[in-house]
């Protein structure tokens, strides 16, 4: 993007010339649907590989152990006959088998609105938006620390957008926001902003049992009919190499206990938490997310939960994370393979290292996006808005990824592969003859404005109708659609009693002091 580009942005920019531009504002996008991936996913190694992999991880767990700081968590292994020396646990092949056989291969969960309901599992893939980065950028205002505005309008695009099926953690940050509160008013807005499918930060027990009851109130739910089926969900991250920490695994419990879904992601970068042979992070990965697995089948029997990779490599000049590498595509497609022998549902991400929506951000969060689709995942976190690694989160970019995403669903849809005699066509061959065209002919006409994928931010004009409209580059056409949602963004319709039940729970908790903190 050159100078005269940029400095037309700036002019063009900011929160009123967009307005203006907003007036009458419509995304014209593809309908809500849950989509289904047809294909048969890429299967990198052979079954004696998927056997040499989980003999590895077992062997791991088995024999090296994994570390649990969490008293609970060691009690319930001693219980079900495990080896515990101090916070190492040992466990045999046998019992993880047994405890994984307990898990459902798939659950559905019911948001507020019943019609967001999602499938994990089956075959489904769903997307989420950008999760946890501290910063966001955009192009009027460059890089800065997360704040609550921004959180906000991060989740107005979250609920704007028909490809974005749940929300994950909090698209970014509101560091003006203390943390003993945070989750108070975050949750609030995402219960009343949108209607998709919460999340709940593992991180202490008060965040976790607040947002459950915030979950359950926003639903209008009694505490049993909360506990009766999934409603909202976690994931939570191992400490690799080989240790689970205190409130993950605590919120975890609390979680599984209530009937709500856990999914766990290793955090295993080659070469640095982990061995920098895919094969031997995969195995470490698999352990890890086992270990808890098993712990969590233990003691709520049953429970939904999913395993998640997060499996890529390091920059080894400089130890810099990097994603969207062949190998973290590799690292995805294998762990596909041990999730279906285990009979789990999948998470992946939709990742990226560069640090602004340029073709390095798109490249690698393509190669992301499609070993989620190749791995046959089921969740793919960060599906939307991701850069710097996970520590910006963008408004361009989750535009630019929702056409991506978009992409992925048309290619699902079965008018994109059918062979029915319709689709093959020969009377129209016939009609049309040699020589001529097909815009006209009848087959053409009766299914012109469905027959191929419209975008929401590519631009297919050519390129001097392009320039004489003023030369826009992606980045900024994205953030005039972003400005455009943000600026005319009307919440969904919630019960104003329940809004208020809402508030008068936040109120309550703020006024107990929220969540602890040593600040």
């Amino acid at each position: 993007m050159g100078e005269d580009n940029t400095a037309r942005r700036r002019r063009g920019g900011g929160r009123d010339g967009n307005a203006r531009r907003a007036s009458g504002f419509h995304l014209d996008q593809m309908p809500w649907r849950l989509p289904r991936n047809p294909d048969r996913p890429t299967e990198p190694v052979g079954p004696e590989g998927v056997q040499a992999i989980h003999k590895g991880a077992m062997h791991i767990l088995s024999e090296i152990g994994i570390v649990f700081l969490n008293d609970e968590a060691l009690a319930l292994f001693r219980q079900a006959g495990c080896r515990v020396e101090g916070e190492t646990v040992r466990m045999d092949e046998d019992f993880v088998m047994e405890m994984v056989r307990r898990a459902p291969p798939s659950f559905t969960i019911t948001p507020r609105n019943p019609e967001r309901q999602v499938t994990i599992g089956d075959g489904h893939m769903v997307f989420l938006n950008v999760s946890s980065p501290p910063n966001s950028w955009d192009i009027v205002r460059g890089k800065r620390p997360g704040d609550f505005a921004t959180y906000r309008e991060f989740l107005m695009l979250s609920q704007a957008f028909n490809c974005i099926h749940m929300l994950g953690g909090y698209p970014v940050e509101p560091v003006n926001i203390h943390p003993s509160v945070r989750h108070l008013d975050c949750l609030y807005e995402k219960l009343t902003l949108t209607d998709k499918v919460a999340h709940a930060y593992s991180l202490g027990r008060e965040r976790v049992e607040d947002v459950m009851e915030m979950v359950r109130i926003a639903g209008g739910l009694t505490h049993a009919e909360f506990d009766a089926c999934p409603r909202m969900f976690t994931n939570i991250n191992s400490v690799s190499p080989l240790k689970h920490d205190f409130p993950m695994i605590d919120g975890a419990l609390r979680m599984a206990r209530r009937g709500q879904p856990v999914i766990v992601t290793p955090f295993t970068l080659a070469g640095a938490m982990a061995p920098v042979t895919m094969a031997g992070a995969v195995a470490l990965s698999i352990a890890e997310g086992l270990a808890a697995i098993a712990l969590l089948q233990y003691a709520a029997p049953g429970c939904p939960v999913g395993i998640g990779t997060f499996t890529s490599n390091v920059d080894m000049r400089s130890g810099a994370p990097a994603f969207g590498t062949p190998e973290y595509m590799r690292a995805t497609q294998i762990t596909g393979q041990l999730a279906r022998f285990y009979g789990l549902p999948l998470r992946s991400s939709g990742v990226c290292t560069a640090n602004i929506p340029d073709g390095q951000s798109i490249w690698e969060t393509s190669n992301s996006l499609w070993a989620a689709v190749q791995s046959g995942s089921n969740m793919v976190y960060h599906a939307a808005g991701w850069l710097e690694g996970g520590l910006i989160a963008s408004p361009e970019k989750f535009v630019m990824d929702c056409e991506m995403l978009q992409m992925i669903q048309r290619y699902f849809e079965p008018a994109t592969f059918a062979t029915t005699p319709e689709d093959i066509a020969v009377e129209a061959v016939r009609e049309v003859g040699a020589g001529g065209h097909y815009f006209g002919c009848a087959h053409t006409q009766a299914r012109y404005t469905t027959a191929f994928y419209n975008p929401i931010a590519s631009d297919w004009r050519n390129f001097e109708a392009w320039a004489q409209d003023g030369a826009i580059e992606t980045p900024e056409r994205a953030h005039r659609i972003y400005r455009g949602i943000v600026d005319s963004f009307e919440a969904p319709p919630i019960d104003p009693a329940i809004r208020e039940a809402l508030q008068d729970f936040v109120a309550r908790r703020k006024s107990e002091g929220g969540a602890p903190t040593d600040f």
